[in-house]
């Protein structure tokens, strides 16, 4: 989750700090404020055996004789390539951000004291995660270490060294944005008044309260021997991202002399791969949306702020002090005390309209890196399951395939036990033991099929029962009660199964294609959109009767030369459609969508027929490239709308793998980053060198032996002696 993701609010619980900022500056050289002292530069750790060989894409191949060993070569690598963000995660995890960016950052900074994060690392690092899982993160973080030790210039006053506990309180603080915790505080702070309260017993419609109004993005999918024409197993890693910040892939590849050889993505502050393949296996990710954040609403007592009511009697809450260090105006800093408040059921937030405690799935858990590192180690299906079932992740679907033909879907989530008394749409009663989770389902219960009839399986975002062919998805009928799953199909889901359930005998090329397949479904959510703009009479106003032309030759697809995607993907799109059509309430018809997106084209482009790549934009330093794709299709691309008319893409597509596992089970495997190996280092020669190619769906090989590496090499040298 991108930390600049949860804002400040006017609700919310830094409200006394912020409306002070403007006093505070004033007479902020006559209270406590202070310098910024000077960095010192951690020591050097111990001698590492570790070699980094870049390959001439700049890619980073970490060999190390143990796994900490390379994993120290590893956090070398990350922070010469970009530290700036990786320096951000520690500040972050820390609690530290608005430190250094300013009172934006604070309520981060306050969510990981409301939330205990470093409580929780301090009580279970030593006795929850192995001492080899512990050996790694440590290790990388001396890998940073000796980075700054080389360029203490670089480097925020005060933060270093890292430590090992840094990275998993990164994790811990983190895992609940990914199922979309920053969206329920974002939903419960801009309320005017109490959400809805489940009473006992209650039958209510579905809310909306803890849904999502957007549509996320992640594409994994696998195609298993028999339904290739070859013989061979296939898997696509592509998951969506941000292409800057602190959730950006950064494709890496790490061995070591203990099993360890894993390449794929991972992200800064991230010890290990976090979706790729190893020799044996590999994985993909996919966001999912479980409902595993529930809202109490607590009895307060009239007499005392800070007592509840807790079956029958008055409870103190747990109040402690966060002390929130904000930088404010050149070297002036002002440290802010807020109250962190816990109940029985967890963190408690004191609003305007009432007082809430939050309980979510993995409160209190930091075995998230264990099972990462151990899925990184597996090397056999049942080794991988078995960290899986771990279910130390709270959620994120896992699409498996490996070299014997197995593949394997799971929607992973830790689904609590809770009342069905209740409606846990809304947010419930905090007063009573009754709406306590009673623990939590076993993985078992998550919905997953393994070697489906079909031969293949797809995972974008959508309801879990429509991965693959009818007949071969995952049961629905051990899926715990009040689960929360979501039933839409995202316009990509759709087209994935359309296209792979319609081949039975799959080459590699048509697997390609279908990557980059470019056109939105008829049954989509855009295809629905289009039929309705386009029913009924003919306008008499002639901008919508022309820009109605433009749509009804429009046929889905979001290549570079279509002229009608500019105005139906404006029009239609939900993500863009609010902004650019529909203005802020995002209520009108289709084609009142239509006009609005007409007009803006016409002002921009002088004509509403624009070729979609003269819109579509991918901007990185001096490259302005034309690319294809957009929201919700498979070739996934998002991007801001700019001054000038165009789009400049951020999202989607970011690193994307295509794995192979010949029929004598042989892994080979190609991928493509959106910008390069040094994306946020603008001197470098990688900083944006596989653009273009991404752009033109080209590939590069991942090597993957050292002998590979070698003979496509652009430099060798040990962290810290380059």
């Amino acid at each position: 989750m991108n930390e600049h993701a949860i804002r400040s609010n006017r609700r919310g619980p830094l409200v006394r700090g912020n409306a002070a900022l403007l006093v505070l500056v004033a007479v902020a050289a006559l209270a406590s404020c202070h310098r910024v002292p000077l960095v010192t530069a951690p020591a050097p750790a111990a001698t590492r055996d570790v070699r980094i060989l870049r390959d001439t894409k700049g890619v980073p191949h970490v060999f190390g004789t143990t796994d900490a060993d390379a994993a120290y070569g590893l956090g070398y690598a990350q922070a010469e390539d970009d530290f700036e963000t990786l320096q951000g995660v520690l500040l972050a995890a820390r609690g530290k951000l608005a430190s250094v960016r300013g009172p934006e950052a604070a309520p981060i900074d306050y969510l990981v004291n409301l939330m205990r994060v470093w409580e929780t690392v301090d009580a279970k690092y030593e006795s929850d995660l192995a001492p080899e899982t512990r050996a790694v993160c440590e290790a990388y973080a001396d890998g940073v270490n000796a980075y700054v030790a080389r360029h203490p210039e670089q480097a925020v006053p005060g933060l270093f060294p890292a430590t090992g506990r840094d990275l998993v309180a990164g994790f811990v603080f983190k895992m609940p944005f990914f199922f979309f915790l920053d969206e329920v505080l974002k939903e419960l702070f801009e309320r005017e008044d109490a959400p809805p309260t489940s009473a006992r017993n209650a039958i209510a419609a579905a809310a909306e309260f803890l849904g999502m109004d957007h549509v996320v993005g992640s594409n994994a999918f696998a195609v298993a021997p028999e339904r290739s024409a070859d013989g061979a197993t296939r898997l696509v890693v592509n998951s969506h991202q941000p292409w800057e910040g602190p959730v950006a892939w950064y494709e890496a590849h790490v061995v070591s002399g203990e099993g360890w050889n894993m390449v794929g993505g991972t992200f800064p502050g991230a010890p290990l791969i976090l979706l790729g393949h190893n020799a044996d296996l590999g994985w993909g990710s996919t966001l999912n949306e479980p409902d595993l954040i529930d809202l109490y609403r607590l009895e307060i007592d009239p007499e005392n702020p800070d007592r509840y009511r807790f079956d029958g009697e008055w409870r103190e809450l747990e109040v402690r002090d966060a002390a929130i260090e904000v930088k404010l105006l050149g070297p002036i800093h002002w440290t802010f005390h807020e109250k962190a408040l816990w109940s029985v059921q967890g963190p408690v937030l004191r609003l305007d309209h009432g007082t809430y405690a939050i309980r979510f799935a993995g409160l209190g858990d930091v075995r998230a890196i264990e099972q990462l590192f151990r899925m990184n180690k597996a090397h056999t299906f049942a080794a991988w399951k078995s960290a899986m079932d771990l279910h130390a992740m709270p959620s994120v679907n896992q699409l498996y395939a490996d070299r014997t033909g197995t593949i394997h879907y799971v929607y992973n989530a830790r689904f609590p036990k809770r009342s069905e008394a209740y409606d846990w749409t809304h947010a419930v009663p905090g007063n009573t033991s009754e709406t306590m989770w009673m623990g939590e389902w076993p993985p078992q219960t998550n919905p997953q099929v393994t070697n489906p009839s079909s031969g293949f399986l797809a995972s974008a975002n959508a309801n879990p029962f429509h991965v693959t062919a009818e007949g071969g998805n995952p049961s629905s009928e051990v899926v715990p009660p009040k689960a929360g799953i979501e039933t839409r199909l995202t316009n990509r889901q759709r087209r994935l199964v359309e296209l792979l359930g319609a081949d039975d005998s799959i080459t590699p090329d048509e697997l390609e294609a279908i990557k980059f397949d470019l056109a939105y479904s008829p049954l989509s959510p855009v295809g629905e959109f289009v039929k309705e703009a386009l029913a009924g009479l003919a306008p008499s106003a002639p901008t919508l009767r022309r820009a109605l032309d433009v749509l009804r030759t429009w046929d889905l697809r979001t290549d570079v030369a279509n002229p009608g995607a500019a105005l139906g993907v404006l029009a239609a799109h939900p993500t863009w459609r609010g902004t650019l059509a529909y203005g802020k309430d995002g209520h009108a018809t289709p084609r009142d969508a239509v006009l609005a997106a007409a007009r803006r084209l016409e002002r921009a482009h002088g004509r509403i027929d624009v070729p979609w790549g003269e819109v579509n934009r991918m901007r990185r330093g001096k490259l302005d490239l034309a690319v294809d794709g957009g929201p919700d299709i498979v070739r996934a691309i998002e991007g801001d709308p700019m001054v000038d008319g165009r789009f400049t893409a951020h999202d989607g597509d970011g690193l994307v793998m295509m794995v192979t596992w010949d029929s004598e089970g042989r892994v080979s495997s190609k991928s493509i980053h959106n910008y390069g190996a040094a994306s946020t280092v603008p001197g470098s020669p990688h900083y944006a060198d596989q653009a273009p190619l991404f752009a033109r769906h080209e590939w590069k090989p991942v090597l993957f032996t050292e002998s590979e590496v070698r003979a496509h090499l652009e430099r060798e040298y040990r962290p810290g002696a380059d």
